[in-house]
């Protein structure tokens, strides 16, 4: 009939490899042309083997990764220019080939292998473009930003004197964005941004009428304020409760610092559990750090150290569930991937385990679970076979949970 047959892709991926070249253009001065990266990147195929992908498009989930060891992914020698992009993409769309027609394989197979580019050489552009376009991908952001640490990248709170609305880069560091503080409206932020610089609390809270005293309580409480206040989080609320009172005439110009706060500092545990509750993501310490030490009593080997047991081993693991996936078509299995502060353990639940604590597996943030270590052809997983719930202080609800 002579028809032309035309998809449009509309991934959020592209919205992030756009800013990611934004970023580094800003940043450093140079131009990425995806078309024409270098197609046998020796980087990216060493994570691409590791199964290290996460947040890159396409590679990312529990299926993927488990398939990628396996297949061994290697550069081709000698392999350059439109030949070389040809090869990176057959061996990228091993996924792809089979469920896309060919030109949504290609398409797909460029984003997956500019984003593992991306990631492995400007990781700190490419984390900020993440979290600026999320919900996206396969992972919360609090696991991106463990992820990205645990690859060396330092990531820096909200700060109202050096945040923007949105994450940005400093000095090879990303700033979290204003737009992570949960309450806080974007035209109270930019309004903010706008006004800068400030000289105390009351000097932001007087410059800014956009901002309602419950916002300024929020960014008090992530530590927005600190740098203002010149002082801890509780103080830096001391500081915000006095800004947010209508002032006298004889003190309405009063810009003095901020007095100092006779309330004690937050401990690391209700720092922690504010920073999940009022942004959704740490930038310190994993919950599971500071259970490490009951954990070694009770046997619970680290994520990061399952890869050198050997396969069959009876093991425990224990961290934050960050995904729980039950397809209908998995046959009544339950796949679940449980983070501590060395990375990720995955766990298969068969029908029966998951179906006698259905509730645990279901709602509890934090697992401890004992099972068989399957560890082939470099993939690891345990095959659950008792599970207890673990008592971790912080409100981690950051789990993706699909269907």
């Amino acid at each position: 009939m002579g028809i032309v047959k035309i998809d449009l892709l509309g991934l959020g991926m592209m919205a992030v490899l756009e800013e990611s070249r934004a970023l580094i253009r800003e940043h450093s001065g140079v131009e990425i042309d995806l078309a024409h990266l270098p197609p046998n990147d020796p980087a990216v195929y060493r994570a691409l083997q590791a199964a290290d992908t996460v947040g890159m498009s396409q590679v990312e989930s529990r299926a993927q990764m488990a398939c990628l060891p396996r297949l061994r992914l290697q550069a081709l020698p000698g392999a350059h220019g439109g030949r070389g992009r040809e090869a990176a993409a057959q061996s990228i769309t091993s996924f792809a080939l089979y469920g896309f027609p060919e030109s949504h394989a290609a398409s797909f197979a460029l984003i997956a292998y500019s984003s593992a580019w991306l990631k492995c050489h400007h990781l700190a552009a490419f984390t900020a473009a993440l979290l600026n376009n999320q919900p996206m991908g396969f992972y919360h952001p609090a696991t991106l930003v463990k992820d990205a640490q645990r690859h060396g990248l330092r990531v820096l709170p909200v700060d109202v004197t050096r945040s923007g609305w949105k994450c940005s880069i400093e000095s090879g560091a990303v700033r979290l964005g204003l737009c992570y503080v949960k309450g806080l409206r974007q035209a109270a932020g930019e309004a903010m941004v706008a006004a800068r610089p400030f000289t105390s609390t009351d000097d932001l809270a007087r410059r800014v009428p956009e901002l309602r005293k419950d916002e300024l309580t929020r960014l008090a409480e992530v530590g927005a304020l600190n740098t203002l206040a010149r002082s801890h989080r509780r103080g830096a609320l001391w500081a915000a409760e006095r800004a947010a009172r209508p002032a006298g005439p004889l003190l309405q110009w009063d810009m003095s610092p901020d007095l100092s706060s006779p309330l004690r500092p937050m401990d690391p545990f209700e720092r922690l559990d504010t920073d999940y509750t009022a942004t959704g993501v740490n930038l310190g310490r994993h919950p599971m750090a500071f259970c490490r030490a009951e954990m070694d009593r009770r046997r619970a080997t680290p994520a990061a150290r399952l890869a050198r047991l050997r396969d069959g081993l009876v093991v425990r693991v224990a961290g934050c569930v960050i995904v729980r996936q039950r397809p209908g078509t998995a046959n009544g299995f339950l796949f679940l991937s449980l983070e501590d502060e060395t990375g990720i353990a995955n766990v298969i639940v068969e029908p029966a385990i998951y179906n006698a604590h259905r509730r645990l597996f279901r709602d509890h943030p934090f697992l401890l679970i004992e099972g068989v270590l399957q560890n082939q052809d470099g993939v690891t997983s345990v095959r659950a076979g008792r599970i207890e719930p673990l008592s971790v202080l912080a409100a981690a609800g950051v789990s993706h949970d699909f269907r």
